[in-house]
């Protein structure tokens, strides 16, 4: 797990699903190939992982074993698998019993061979051909067979070397012939004085050990010639006897030869009379090889090394050719003084005919070498290791190369696949296995081997059949911390057979995690390209195949990043004063912050320079500089004067030197004062360029110019307050043209049409051109060292070469020449001709439906010599056809998917659930996109819908609400229903289904409800929809609400979803009644057809972001408590003293004996035209049963039976209501009322603060 740092990912790992019963192409090699790679390193990593694996070979000696006779002799084998391997070997192709030979052992749960000959044995008994087999349950591995020798060092046979008479100036070799060693000895020529012998290119060592010389001097024979011979292994050097030289002259005289060195000629005795014996010149010859022919062959990989030797006085040079093109570029090298060429790794590419040419001032002479490569096999693909689950198919692939062509040979287990017991599950063609339907119990280790007459490869591959379920190899409840905005990766590394699926999920719910800011690699890693506050949380990988499921849990913290909010600012402070520099820190309060200064010492000052604040955590860090300058002058006040008297003096082909006279500073310090000089060409008279800047206490500068240029000069001053007048301008300086010293750059060669190619540079500019008439030389010829080239001289920056091959690598060189000359050889670059369109399409495209937004293809790759260009990419294209709704339009713009060219599988996602789909695979390179892969038709399944296009809230009065929405706008199934969900000020959130029978009744008018809405489909619940219930225009009206269902039923089908909700203020009558059939806290559920006509009517309030924890703050209103109000106080006051006023006048007419009617206590005034109202007195009658104009109608028609108990209990509560004196009823509805009131507000969990008032009132 890592913790925040930027980084790239691997994908390549075992968990990379490989197909599994049919699902996919489950022969696909690359697939396979992962998992291949996988297990070994799985079951290294995680040694607890305990799964069956066949042996594999992880350690060998080297195939040509050479030791050293005086130690011990290790031969290597070792290998892992599960259980342990045993091991066995053979000796020169039969079994060797390790147990009877005493000398021999074996190491403790290894192969590796020990030959102890510390009591004695001759080594070179053991020499042969070994070969080491591990096995276990699974199989047999093999190493290679290893040629054990022991290392020799034989002494030097002992012959008579005579006295070798030469004449002077005849070239010489002395022939070493060094004993045969194991390996070959390294050989030296040394001086009788125990000297290297110097060399040059008259006298060399050849690369067999033979001295050469190009012409024999006199001084030649002053010491004798020895050739030794030293034996790596042994650290042993023997020695021949040596070669003594008499050097023939034609005047030899007495004493010893001496050189003129007035004259720098050579002469071979001391004067005697006029007569001297000058070296006669000769013309070259080659000394080796002879002739002017020959032939070398070498083997592919290795180095070749080409000798050419040749005589002649003076001695010659030799230079190296190729016929055809110049020496393979970047592995050629020059040795023995240019007499051998060696070039490294040799390739096919490098055969040919090679010339070396030796001249001299009186000749030259050629030897030509003809080059063979030939090869010993090698790989082109090498065969893996293959994991297979019960029932899946899969292959062994062994491709190698080799001139001459390698033979394929397949052994199962050691043994030839030929002879071994028959698998019906198993196809050999040629270079390929091929597994079908492989099952348990097939596990073996098979061997390909590739030879021919220049060697061979063996390669071990074993076939594993794993049925394991789902591993999570990662230790679970992992916490994992991040800066916000950096990129994370979550880690679960898994393993199973068949290779599952890995999933992620984000807190246990949602769909599969992968798009937008996730990215989901198929090694079971979760990448988070910006982590936000919001991505916190658990996130759960759940790992399936169809033996079962695991899964890990990993947690995220995103912390807030480490900022330095306030930074120190660069100073400029007079010495001595005190300074400050601050520092301040933000940062996520759960970490440590450090913050630390850092401070360079490079400068004379002792406080001066840069001061760096640096504030870390263990998860990120910020930093901050400025730099401190001390002055120990005033500050400048104003800008400096400009310079003057420019001169120039010291005039150069490419350079000149200008003084100028400094102006006044104006108090600037030399520290602070700068010279800034610029110049300006004829070409473009007025525009100047900064040329170069100097210090204040510098007043005269040498410049360097470029060739063919009209200089002038200026000079301006610079100090801390600004930039003084420029100077006025020096006198012209033309300097002299020459040829260009550089070449274009940003060649480039590419074609705009298939049988073209465009060559583009970037031209040299003005100052560049270094002369007159600049031209370009473009030369090209194709990428073979037997083309010629083409060349053309253009004066612009392209060149346009038509009829060329379609794509196909040309060599280019664009070189500068002016009329003074060219520049330099230029570089040479690689092109391309033009691309055509791809001529196949990708095949076998295969595609599995990973959920409802996305799917997972699969295809064949193309051919390489089909694309005609530069593989780009592969591109599926796919379109909705239509939906599986019927009568819903759909877009059926075409869209594309790019995976990159190495792959054969991807993931097309975000596409629409419950559609019919269709897909065509391309290829496409720099032109364009290739013939198109057959349509592939896929559905995709039902998802969650879209919110529903809108929610319409309309209250036209207090006592109706209408809900209308729409249905949404992509439904992704069939709709099953809508859940509606509200939450009042000081209740949670309710769950309203739409169409149930028991509705829910809220208990305040006059509040605001949110509403939230969500359409349904199998899947789940969709995306939502929120609106407000809009604010009441007269809170005063009606306490009581009750909420009604109605049903409309029509044959049309509806447009919309229409909802009417109506709240019935009651009236004050003794019959009225309330049915309070919801209670806060409750929430209702019930199914209801997304066709069907019928309504459902709430009512629901709006409150502040604090009753709605989880809500956008756009729904945030301000709302304070009624009861802190001072007007609320106010009135609670003015209504208690009329309460006390009241009481007291009523005391007083109690005490008088007063009567006052009851009719005075109702809260709802009496129909005039009532009778009994002339005498004030209430008449009780059955007249009061009729119902009332605002009651209510039942389902059925019928009028709902009023209770009209009217009895003095009733009123009174039960028998406690009080009479007066004259047994007059008082509070005869008042008390009634109450209750009425305390009922009706059982269903609210708190009264609302204006319910308060009225009930205090």
């Amino acid at each position: 797990m890592n913790s925040g740092n930027t980084e790239e990912f691997p994908q390549d790992s075992a968990s990379r699903s490989c197909t599994h019963q049919g699902k996919e192409l489950r022969s696909s090699r690359n697939c396979c190939r992962m998992a291949q790679r996988g297990l070994p390193r799985l079951l290294t990593d995680f040694p607890s992982l305990a799964v069956p694996q066949p042996p594999t070979i992880t350690k060998q000696s080297i195939k040509d074993y050479i030791v050293d006779p005086r130690d011990n002799i290790f031969i290597e084998c070792e290998a892992k698998g599960n259980p342990v391997p045993t091991f066995s070997w053979t000796r020169n192709g039969k079994f060797f019993n390790v147990a009877k030979d005493p000398k021999v052992s074996m190491r403790r749960r290894s192969g590796t061979l020990v030959i102890d000959f510390h009591s004695g044995g001759r080594p070179e008994d053991y020499e042969g051909e070994y070969q080491c087999f591990a096995r276990n349950d699974f199989g047999t591995a093999l190493s290679s067979k290893i040629h054990l020798q022991v290392s020799k060092s034989p002494l030097w046979p002992k012959e008579k070397v005579d006295v070798i008479e030469v004449d002077e100036g005849a070239p010489l070799s002395l022939q070493c012939n060094p004993p045969p060693g194991l390996p070959e000895p390294v050989i030296f020529w040394m001086s009788s004085s125990m000297e290297p012998i110097p060399q040059d290119k008259r006298v060399s060592q050849g690369h067999k050990g033979d001295l050469y010389f190009s012409n024999v001097l006199a001084q030649d024979a002053l010491t004798d010639y020895s050739c030794n011979a030293r034996f790596h292994f042994t650290h042993t050097i023997q020695q021949k006897n040596p070669y003594t030289l008499k050097v023939k002259t034609s005047k030899w005289l007495t004493g010893r030869p001496v050189w003129d060195l007035s004259q720098r000629v050579y002469w071979s005795g001391i004067w005697q009379g006029k007569s001297d014996s000058r070296i006669t010149e000769t013309t070259p010859s080659f000394m080796y090889p002879y002739g002017t022919s020959s032939s070398q062959m070498v083997l592919r990989g290795m180095d070749l090394l080409l000798e050419c030797i040749a005589s002649g006085v003076p001695a010659p040079d030799i230079m190296w050719y190729k016929k055809g093109g110049e020496l393979p570029p970047g592995k050629t090298k020059m040795e023995n003084f240019n007499k051998a060429l060696r070039i490294s790794n040799v390739s096919e590419e490098d055969s040919g005919e090679y010339s070396c040419l030796a001249s001299n001032k009186m000749g030259s002479i050629r030897h030509t070498i003809s080059v063979r490569v030939k090869a010993a096999p090698y790989w082109l693909d090498q065969p893996e290791n293959l994991i297979l689950a019960p029932g899946e198919d899969g292959r062994l692939v062994c491709r190698a190369n080799g001139n001459p062509k390698p033979t394929i040979q397949w052994l199962v287990n050691g043994e030839p696949i030929e002879s071994s017991p028959p698998n019906p599950s198993r196809e050999v063609a040629g270079d390929t296995i091929v597994f079908r339907d492989t099952q348990i119990g097939s596990s073996a280790v098979y061997q390909c081997n590739a030879s021919n007459e220049h060697g061979y490869l063996l390669a071990n591959a074993f076939v594993s059949v794993l049925d394991v379920p789902p591993r999570i190899l990662a230790p679970r409840n992992q916490l994992i911390r991040v800066i916000e905005n950096n990129r994370t990766r979550l880690d679960c590394p898994f393993f199973g057979s068949p290779i599952p699926t890995l999933r992620w999920f984000k807190n246990g719910q949602g769909n599969t995690l992968d798009g937008g800011n996730y990215k989901a690699h198929e090694n079971g890693s979760l990448e988070m390209f910006m982590a936000r506050k919001e991505d916190q949380g658990i996130y759960t990988c759940v790992a399936t195949n169809i033996l079962g499921k695991a899964e890990a849990q990993v947690r995220l913290e995103v912390k807030d990043p480490t900022r330095i909010v306030r930074g120190p600012e660069d100073q400029v402070v007079k010495r001595g004063k005190i300074l400050q520099l601050p520092c301040r820190v933000k940062h996520d309060p759960t970490l440590r912050v450090l913050v630390t200064w850092l401070k360079d010492n490079s400068f004379v000052m002792l406080d001066q320079g840069d001061y760096t604040c640096v504030a870390s955590t263990e998860l990120d860090k910020d930093a901050a500089k400025a730099y401190l300058t001390v002055l120990i002058y005033p500050l400048p006040t104003e800008r400096p004067d400009q310079p003057r008297d420019l001169e120039l003096s010291d005039l150069a082909e490419r350079s000149v030197r200008l003084t100028w006279i400094p102006g006044d500073d104006k108090n600037s310090p030399i520290t602070g004062l700068l010279f800034v000089i610029s110049y300006q060409k004829t070409q473009k008279p007025g525009v100047w360029h900064d040329h170069s800047r100097y210090p204040g206490s510098v007043n005269s500068a040498l410049l360097s110019l470029s060739p063919y240029v009209n200089y002038q000069f200026r000079v301006i001053a610079v100090n801390d307050v600004g930039s003084s007048v420029p100077s006025l301008p020096s006198e012209r300086y033309q300097t002299n043209g020459a040829r260009p010293e550089i070449n274009p750059t940003g060649v480039q060669g590419a074609g705009t049409q298939k049988n073209n190619m465009e060559i583009t540079w970037t031209p040299l500019n003005a100052t560049q051109a270094y002369g007159p008439n600049l031209r370009y030389i473009v030369r090209w010829r194709r990428r073979d060292p037997r083309g010629s080239w083409h060349n053309e001289t253009v004066r612009s920056a392209r060149h346009v070469v038509w009829n060329t091959p379609i794509y196909v690598p040309y060599e280019i060189k664009v070189q500068a020449e002016n009329d003074f000359g060219r520049a330099p050889e230029p570089d040479t670059y690689i092109g391309y001709s033009g691309e055509d369109y791809p001529k196949a399409a990708p095949t076998d495209v295969r595609i599995r439906v990973l959920n409802s937004t996305a799917i997972a293809l699969t295809w064949t790759r193309v051919h390489l010599d089909t694309i005609q260009g530069q593989l780009k990419e592969y591109r599926a294209y796919f379109w909705r056809d239509s939906s599986l709704l019927k009568n819903l339009w759909v877009s059926k713009k075409r869209q594309f998917v790019s995976f990159p060219g190495d792959r054969n599988r991807g993931t097309v996602s975000r596409l629409f659930p419950y559609s019919n789909y269709k897909l065509e695979m391309v290829v496409t390179n720099g032109r364009g996109d290739g013939p198109r892969s057959e349509t592939k038709e896929f559905p995709t399944p039902e998802g969650v819908p879209s919110s529903p296009r809108y929610l319409r809230i309309r209250q036209p009065n207090l006592e109706i609400i209408n809900l209308e929405w729409d249905h949404p706008e992509h439904p992704n199934g069939i709709i099953t229903g809508y859940t509606l969900r509200y939450q009042p000020c000081t209740s949670p959130v309710f769950s309203l289904v739409i169409n149930q029978e028991i509705l829910p009744f809220l208990s305040d008018p006059i509040s605001r409800y949110r509403f939230v809405l969500r359409a349904r489909t199998q899947v789940g619940e969709g995306e939502p929809l929120t609106e407000e219930s809009p604010a009441l225009l007269d809170e005063g009206k009606g306490r009581h609400q009750k909420i009604t269902n109605k049903t409309q039923t029509t044959t049309k089908k509806p447009p919309k979803n229409h909802h009417k909700i109506t709240k019935n203020p009651p009236k004050p009558h003794k019959s009225l009644s309330y049915n309070l059939n919801h209670t806060p806290r409750r929430s209702q559920t019930t199914e209801n057809s997304p066709n069907s006509s019928s309504s459902t009517s709430s009512v629901l309030c709006s409150v502040p972001q604090e009753c709605f924890p989880g809500f956008p703050a756009a729904y945030t209103k301000n709302q304070v408590d009624i009861a802190t109000q001072g007007w609320f106080i106010g009135l609670m006051c003015a209504i208690a003293l009329l309460v006390l006023i009241l009481l007291i006048v009523c005391f007083i007419k109690r005490s008088r004996g007063g009567k006052y009617p009851v009719r005075d206590n109702k809260d709802e005034h009496l129909n005039p035209e009532d009778k009994n109202v002339e005498d004030g007195s209430f008449d009780y009658s059955d007249e009061d049963n009729k119902p009332l104009p605002n009651s209510q109608t039942s389902l059925d028609g019928t009028i709902k039976q009023q209770e009209s108990d009217d009895s003095l209990v009733d009123y009174g509560e039960g028998g406690e209501g009080q009479f007066n004196e004259d047994g007059s009823f008082i509070g005869q509805y008042t008390v009634k009322k109450d209750k009425e009131e305390t009922e009706g507000n059982e269903s609210s969990e708190a009264t609302s603060p204006v319910n308060a008032i009225y009930s205090l009132a």
